[in-house]
């Protein structure tokens, strides 16, 4: 048969090249995280490419998503975005290697393998999203429908983009109004609180959000995120940039200290915990989820796993139609 063969071959020994790509650069990602301690950034990153999603708009790719957008420098040059041309250059090598995996399916791999390798669930997710092709089709700095604001993911303090007085309105703008959670099961409260647990992964840096008083380097580290902290879930030694300020002390470690210690972060000065984190203990419906996954993290890992493949797809253009898994 010879070249001739592709992908017919491929499915009658009952494989599909694509997902052979995508599971040899999950292995790439995996030495990448290893090496470089980089798993929240990559989280971030897909992230952020999702979050521009707006489901009032439904043509692709105005509607924003998991469509690759945010490797093009209208949407990283972003303000929410600083510091995440870092991971698009990490990425940028391995895709490189496998140009065949489209950007958008690569910036949500990285994601999931990211949790996995910290420690938190497996998340199927779909494969085979399409990618935007030029800086044309990224989705605008401001909201394209009903808010000025927030053509991305929630602000962590007011003021609020989207013109909401307090953080759980402005959550419920966002998440629900915008990017289409919904109250059916899971529950657009569930889904908001169980994709907040993601801070027990990652940091935040005064350079790139302003949020926190801590920036990059040695000096102005807190104490949990100095190079010689310990933050990985095998105790093993590396932080990967130093500095910024976290919201747990195992900041490289996904599981539900951010619910379970969260007492911790608003006592210490040397975590992190804002508006839209301390909402989440008190407002009366988001706080039943807070405290279930404070206690359960079993359930909160099969909860999250659900919301982050959920966040994932927001937006993306499928080929197949039904995606495929790998």
């Amino acid at each position: 048969m010879g070249n001739a063969c592709s992908n017919g071959c491929f499915a009658m020994l009952g494989g599909n090249p694509k997902a052979a790509e995508l599971r040899a650069c999950k292995e790439e990602i995996k030495t990448l995280i290893e090496t470089r301690n980089c798993h929240p950034i990559l989280v971030r990153l897909a992230w952020h490419d999702s979050g521009t999603y707006d489901q009032r708009i439904k043509d692709w790719p105005q509607r924003g998503g998991a469509n690759g957008a945010i490797r093009f420098d209208p949407e990283m040059n972003m303000g929410a975005n600083a510091g995440l041309d870092k991971a698009r250059g990490y990425l940028e090598t391995i895709q490189k290697n496998h140009p065949s995996v489209s950007w958008a399916d690569l910036i949500q791999l990285a994601s999931a393998t990211a949790i996995e390798m910290a420690g938190g669930p497996v998340i199927k997710m779909k494969y085979g999203r399409v990618s935007v092709t030029d800086p044309s089709q990224c989705a605008g700095p401001a909201s394209r429908e009903g808010f000025k604001g927030n053509a991305g993911l929630p602000d962590a303090a007011p003021p609020f983009g989207c013109g909401a007085q307090k953080p759980e309105e402005h959550l419920r703008n966002v998440f629900g109004k915008k990017m289409g959670f919904t109250d059916q099961e899971p529950s657009e409260v569930e889904e908001i609180v169980a994709l907040s647990g993601a801070h027990t992964l990652g940091r935040v840096f005064k350079e790139r959000s302003g949020a926190c008083p801590f920036g990059y380097g040695e000096q102005s580290a807190s104490k949990y995120t100095k190079g010689n902290c310990i933050a990985r879930k095998d105790g093993k030694s590396g932080v990967g940039m130093v500095g910024g300020g976290a919201w747990t002390k195992n900041w490289l470690t996904f599981d539900n200290s951010y619910f379970a210690n969260y007492k911790d972060a608003m006592d210490d000065d040397d975590l992190i915990w804002l508006p839209t984190d301390e909402v989440l203990h008190n407002d009366p419906e988001f706080k039943k989820y807070f405290y279930k996954y404070a206690g359960d993290q079993n359930a909160f890992f099969q909860d999250y796993a659900l919301a982050h493949k959920k966040l994932s797809e927001l937006g993306a253009k499928f080929d197949p139609p039904s995606g495929f898994e790998i």
